[in-house]
Parts: C-alpha cells; sequence; structure tokens
C-alpha cells in the first residue's frame, strides 16, 4: 500500500474491519469469463472457504479444491451441496497438488504465500492441453503507477465497502476472509518477467485493489476438441 500517514492507514483500516468486502471474490465474475464454457476438471489451488469452487461446480464436471488449513476446509465443505461434484483436499501446494490434468486451474491471492517458479512449473504440469491458468495474485508496489493505482484504489474500497455493506458496520466478516494474510515480496516486474519465461505467452495486468491477473492457456488443443 501506497505510503500514507499512520493516523489515516489506522483509521482506513478500522472503517474496513467495521465494513469488509472480499477483494478476491470482486474477481470471480473477471475470472469465470476467462474459462471455457464447459471444462471437464478444475482445480482451484488455496481454496479457502470454497467461494469459487462452487462457482466452478456449475460448470464443470469435476472440481478439485485444495488448501493447506484444515479449518477453512471443513468451513468450505459445509457451505457446499453435498451433491455438488466437489473435493476438498488437503494439501500444501505445490507438492501435494492431486495430480492433473486439469482443464481448467485457478489459484487467487495465493501465489505470494508459495515459491513462485516452483509453483507455477507445477501449475503448468497439471493443465491438460489447451487448459486454461487464472492467476489473481498480489504484488508489491514499486512504480510510480503502482503506487498511483494504490492510491486510487484507496477511496475506491472505502466507497465498495460502505455500498456493499449498505453503510451498516458488519457483524463478521465473511468467511472467505479468515484465511491468514501476507505482504508479497515480489514486484510486478519480478512476477511478469518469470512468468513469461515459465509460460510463454502468458498474459498479465495490473489491477486495481493491490491485485494483477495472468492467464495462460497450455499449447494443445482442449480435450473433445
Amino acid at each position: 500500500m501506497a505510503m500514507l500517514p499512520s493516523r489515516l492507514v489506522e483509521a482506513l483500516h478500522r472503517f474496513n474491519a467495521a465494513h469488509p468486502w472480499d477483494h478476491n471474490a470482486h474477481h470471480h465474475p473477471w475470472l469465470l469469463r476467462q474459462l471455457p464454457r464447459r471444462p471437464r476438471t478444475a482445480l482451484d489451488v488455496g481454496c479457502g472457504s470454497g467461494d469459487l469452487v462452487r462457482l466452478l461446480a456449475r460448470r464443470a464436471d469435476r472440481v478439485v479444491g485444495v488448501d493447506a488449513d484444515p479449518g477453512i476446509l471443513v468451513k468450505a465443505q459445509q457451505l457446499t451441496d453435498p451433491d455438488a461434484p466437489v473435493t476438498y483436499t488437503l494439501a500444501a501446494a505445490p507438492e501435494g497438488l492431486p495430480p492433473g490434468p486439469y482443464d481448467v486451474i485457478t489459484c487467487v491471492a495465493v501465489l505470494h504465500h508459495l515459491p513462485f517458479a516452483a509453483t507455477l512449473t507445477r501449475l503448468r504440469q497439471e493443465l491438460a492441453p489447451g487448459g486454461t491458468l487464472v492467476v489473481v495474485g498480489c504484488a508489491r508496489d514499486e512504480t510510480a503507477v503502482e503506487r498511483m493505482l494504490g492510491l486510487v484504489s484507496l477511496p475506491l474500497n472505502v466507497l465498495t465497502g460502505w455500498v456493499k455493506n449498505r453503510g451498516r458496520a458488519a457483524a463478521h466478516r465473511p468467511v472467505s476472509m479468515t484465511a491468514p494474510t501476507r505482504e508479497p515480496k515480489m514486484t510486478f516486474a519480478d512476477i511478469t518477467r518469470e512468468a513469461r519465461h515459465l509460460l510463454p505467452g502468458a498474459r498479465l495486468r495490473r489491477r486495481l485493489f493491490w491485485r494483477y491477473t495472468l492467464v495462460w492457456r497450455a499449447p494443445g488443443d482442449p480435450a473433445g476438441h
């Protein structure tokens, strides 16, 4: 986050705590638009409470959600229709990921918790020919443009929290926002350079709300085509 007076930062944190909203879920509609209409298999890495898993299950024949936190997986299971084509797996990425291949792999606000190159390499290996990888990640601000995006995000963040909570303080944070967080160490330039080396042709873009996006399609024809 851009450098701001400490009192202002504290005031913003207090407001956001009282009017929480899920920055990652904000990107879910965009993410779904990047995917094939009817993938057969999908993997969500760092699935948390399963919000994205449940959206993927409306389109895919089989969805696997993976997380290293057993407590959040219990909540995910409780929130998921038992008849949904979903499997939750307790595992640490990248080594413990269930083997694919998968037509779709998603990873939202998780990659900065993991070894970057090793994780992207494993995700590439588990993607089916013609499959789609979509990452919504967090990067450290470094350039003047990135700091400006951070400053623009601040009032939008406050406004969005106010609107989504209808101007009222929330009694509890959404379950999806209870997972531990960590500040990103890699800059967007670092991420772009390494990602394009590992995933030739990957499309990356810096976004508002301290996020970036990455979309990559594996070489080859999708299954069934």
